[in-house]
């Protein structure tokens, strides 16, 4: 079973932005995975269960606490394995040190400051679990990083972000 963490903020207000690159990855990849209970809500999580995957996304914890969201997976071990494998916790998130249309699948790397995976970190007592880094960074004027990780892609980028979706998902399956 591999987990799959979409990180991001709960609510319709922060629904496509930036910051939720996580979450509209897990659900992009529902879609393409046969459920008979699709998502399903436990305490403060969505869930998305699988025969081979666990997917992941907020229902009520924001960004900078996402790690009460793997609270009770705390019983995960690092996989030692470089690879893809069973049993592995992936964790998507957002990276702004990567440009739209980019992505890097790396264990226990990750950008240089992301509360979100500092907070899954903690709560984990290891680094030691695959990032899902999507590059977001599309920016043609200077706006700080935390403005425009709270803005909406646009529809040209959102077919950029939908295709690089698409790789990911071939990857994990």
């Amino acid at each position: 079973m591999k987990i799959i963490l979409g990180l991001g903020n709960p609510g319709v207000e922060y629904a496509n932005t930036r910051h939720n690159a996580g979450i509209l990855l897990v659900d992009n990849f529902s879609q393409k995975l046969s459920s008979p209970y699709g998502w399903r809500r436990e305490k403060n999580k969505f869930i998305f269960k699988s025969d081979k995957f666990t997917l992941i996304k907020t229902a009520s914890v924001f960004m900078n606490e996402s790690g009460n969201l793997v609270k009770d997976f705390q019983y995960l071990t690092p996989d030692p394995s470089p690879n893809l494998g069973e049993g592995s916790l992936f964790v998507v998130h957002d990276d702004l040190d990567i440009k739209l249309g980019e992505y890097k699948i790396q264990k226990g790397m990750g950008p240089k400051v992301h509360n979100g995976v500092l907070s899954v970190e903690n709560k984990l007592k290891t680094k030691d679990f695959w990032r899902i880094r999507i590059g977001i960074d599309n920016r043609t004027t200077p706006i700080d990083g935390e403005t425009y990780v709270l803005q909406k892609f646009s529809p040209d980028e959102r077919k950029i972000l939908d295709s690089v979706f698409e790789e990911i998902c071939k990857k994990l399956i």
